[in-house]
């Protein structure tokens, strides 16, 4: 039997959306405000879901104790309190839209969940605009 179980956490950065090949005026076009050169501000919520068969011997798919854990070491120790543009590594060349943030925190965390377990990450950059990334 397949279950889903999920965490929600939370951590708050600064970006800015531009592309360093195009000129003030293309950015602004393409990416409006958010493209302004002293950047702003999100508080993002997330949602890591992992599914995968129950254990017959703990009743878990994931202790939620260890995921919270893992969230907090490779997702919010790195991004919370951060500007994405400057001070983390993978947006040094990648522009840090909700998509790629989210790519990037499902990519910190596949490798510390079972291969035969799926891996959701639901990233809200406001209580309206979301994205889901499952690899």
């Amino acid at each position: 039997m397949r279950v889903k179980v999920s965490r929600k956490a939370s951590f708050n950065a600064a970006h800015r959306l531009f592309r360093k090949d195009w000129d003030k005026e293309r950015n602004l076009e393409v990416f409006g405000k958010c493209s302004y050169p002293n950047y702003h501000g999100h508080n993002y919520s997330l949602v890591v879901s992992v599914e995968g068969e129950v254990d017959d011997e703990t009743g878990f798919v994931m202790d939620l104790k260890v995921l919270k854990n893992l969230i907090k070491e490779h997702v919010e120790e790195a991004l919370d309190h951060k500007n994405l543009n400057m001070d983390v590594p993978e947006f040094k060349d990648l522009n840090p839209t909700a998509e790629n943030i989210a790519i990037v925190i499902w990519n910190k965390l596949r490798p510390h969940i079972k291969q035969t377990n799926n891996l959701e990450v639901v990233l809200y950059e406001t209580p309206r605009n979301f994205v889901t990334y499952s690899g």
